[in-house]
Parts: C-alpha cells; sequence; structure tokens
C-alpha cells in the first residue's frame, strides 16, 4: 500500500520540531497497521513455559514462529550447569515422540545421560515430517519447519538459557537416522558429531523415495510432493546426504545399522513369547532393518569414494527395534562425547 500525506511545514520550524513529527507520523502508522514495523513486530520464537519433572529433567514449551505453533520438548541436564557443557539433540522416528514411541519411554537413556556432562534435547513432536522444511502445508503434517526450527530458531533459545560450550551434537533413530544427516548436510559445520541409527541416507534415488513414501505415505497418509516438491525435482538432491556426503567433512559420523536377523531381543522361549509383537519385531522390523543396512553400506562406499572419515557399523544380527538403538547410543557415545567436550 502506498500512503502519501500533504503537510505544510512552516518555515522557521526548528528540525528537531521536525523529527520530532516524522517519528510521530511513524509511530501512528504503524499502531493502525499502515507501515509494517519490521522484523521486531513478527513473532519471536520463545521459551513459552518450563515444567521440572526431576532434578535433572524439565519439559519445555518453545514456540516456533516459522511453524506458528507450541513444541514441547524433553531436556535432560547435567549435573554440574555451573561448568559450560554441549548440546545433543536426539531425534525420535516417525511417530515423532508423541505417545510413548520416544527415547524416554523406551529406552534408559535419562539414566544413562544422568551423570553426563551435555545437555540433552528431545523434540517431541515431528511424526513422519523427516524434520525438514516442506514446500507445502499437508493435513497430515501441518506447517513443518523443523529445518529452521532445530538450525535457526531453537540453538539461541538455549544458548541464552543455558551454560552451553557452543558445540552441538545430534543423533536419530529410523526416519530421523535419515534427518540428522540431511540437517548436518544442511548446515555444515554446526553439529560437530552426528549419529544415525537405521537410517537411509539416500533419498533422491526411487529406491530411497520408496522408503520415504512408506513413511509419508504408508504410515502418516501424507502427500510427499509437498515436502521437497516432484520426485525428480531439485530440492529432493539438495536434501540427499548421500548425494551430498562431501558437506559431511569435519563432523564426527557414527552411522550404525542391524542385519535384520533375529538377535537377543528376539528369543523365543516359549509359545507366550511368540505374541503378535514379536511376530511384527521378527519379520516387519527384521525387513525394515535389513533394507537399512542395504542403505548403510551405499553410504558407507560414497563416504569411502569421498575420503570423509567414518564410524560405520552393521552388527550381524537385531531387527528394527529400541532395544538396539539403545545399545547404539551408548556405543557410539565416547565418539560424539569425543567431539563435542
Amino acid at each position: 500500500m502506498r500512503v502519501s500525506f500533504g503537510v505544510n511545514i512552516p518555515k522557521g520550524t526548528a528540525m528537531s520540531q521536525v523529527r520530532a513529527f516524522v517519528v510521530l507520523c511513524a509511530a501512528l502508522l504503524i499502531a493502525t497497521g499502515l507501515l509494517g514495523a519490521g522484523p521486531a513486530s513478527a513473532a519471536q520464537s520463545r521459551i513459552v513455559s518450563v515444567e521440572n519433572n526431576g532434578p535433572q529433567h524439565q519439559r519445555f514449551t518453545v514456540y516456533s514462529a516459522s511453524m506458528d505453533r507450541n513444541i514441547p520438548l524433553d531436556v535432560f541436564l547435567p549435573r554440574d550447569q555451573s561448568r559450560p557443557a554441549p548440546v545433543l539433540y536426539m531425534l525420535n522416528g516417525v511417530a515423532g515422540g508423541e505417545g510413548e514411541g520416544n527415547w524416554a519411554d523406551k529406552t534408559d537413556y535419562q539414566k544413562f545421560f544422568a551423570n553426563k556432562h551435555v545437555y540433552v534435547v528431545t523434540p517431541l513432536a515431528g511424526g513422519g515430517s523427516y524434520y525438514t522444511d516442506w514446500q507445502r502445508v499437508d493435513p497430515k503434517i501441518g506447517r513443518s519447519k523443523w529445518e529452521t526450527f532445530l538450525l535457526k530458531e531453537l540453538p539461541p533459545l538455549l544458548e541464552q538459557r543455558f551454560n552451553t560450550n557452543g558445540k552441538n551434537a545430534i543423533a536419530g533413530i529410523s526416519m530421523a537416522g535419515t534427518s540428522v544427516l540431511n540437517l548436518a548436510v544442511r548446515k555444515p559445520g554446526h553439529f560437530q558429531a552426528v549419529a544415525a541409527y537405521s537410517g537411509c541416507a539416500q533419498t533422491s534415488d526411487p529406491i530411497g523415495q520408496e522408503f520415504i513414501r512408506q513413511v509419508i505415505e504408508g504410515r502418516i497418509g501424507a502427500d510427499m510432493t509437498k515436502m521437497w516438491g516432484p520426485l525428480n525435482g531439485p530440492d529432493w538432491r539438495r536434501h540427499d546426504p548421500y548425494v551430498n556426503a562431501y558437506k559431511l567433512r569435519g563432523t564426527s559420523l557414527y552411522i550404525s545399522s542391524m542385519s535384520g536377523l533375529p538377535g537377543p531381543d528376539e528369543q523365543i522361549h516359549s509359545l507366550d513369547d511368540l505374541n503378535p509383537k514379536m511376530i511384527d519385531q521378527i519379520t516387519l522390523g527384521g525387513g525394515i532393518e535389513a533394507a537399512m543396512t542395504y542403505c548403510t553400506l551405499n553410504m558407507q562406499q560414497r563416504l569411502k569414494q569421498l575420503h570423509v572419515p567414518a564410524t560405520i557399523v552393521i552388527r550381524p544380527v537385531g531387527t528394527h527395534s529400541w532395544g538396539y538403538w539403545e545399545r547404539e547410543l551408548k556405543a557410539s557415545w565416547p565418539q560424539i562425547w569425543a567431539a563435542i567436550r
């Protein structure tokens, strides 16, 4: 909108009076909405509330300006907060941590980190989103701007509130095993360490896109082309950790998967153990994990070709399930800690 005013300023009027008049007019225009107030007038991402759930456990509610909604977070604190500590972001799988499918309910990670000098931050939302910025809003996913939230909005809020040392790491399982690599590619150097458990780094080839289809369309019922556009479009390649693996150089990488064969968590001692949940874990979980191992082997070869150092672990047994991811977290922690301490 173009707004003009005819104003006659009498000769001899002091310049200070003119300035005061201009400032007053601008204030009135802002108040009436005729003139934008600039960035300061826009809603800002902020910590809305903090709930204490234990000596080292807090539940944050953070308003995301990019998504225009509140995001719940589990935050675990180091015992000694007087000393600077790094931040480890822990992402959940396809359910986004909503309900019981999250690190806190499925593993002992709260106990594991109780004596670790690190802030652990876990979003409890983002199911099916791949923790990325979607091009368009989808009724099932909503307005998804997770890349913006995790890389731009949330970090300064944590730095303002906590005594951090400026170093960050990120870890994720399954769907988020893809996401953590993608986030590291999207902002090289932001994360000193990345741990991807049972994910697939490929996103722009037909095989990788089929895995994504099974998550977004099969599990969530959303339209995957609303995420990065047409499947042959450039945004898919821009978000492909396999294609952009050279951007991971200098990041401490831990990438793991299991073979898909039954392991210690699939032991059958009686017919009672062969329940529907166990059958799914052996058949469906085994098949998914075998597919993730295919992706892990491909990423291993890609990183080797680029001479990008990485720890690649493929376990001889294990399915796509929480018990193995808990073990991988503990196995990868020494490497993560060495990069962020």
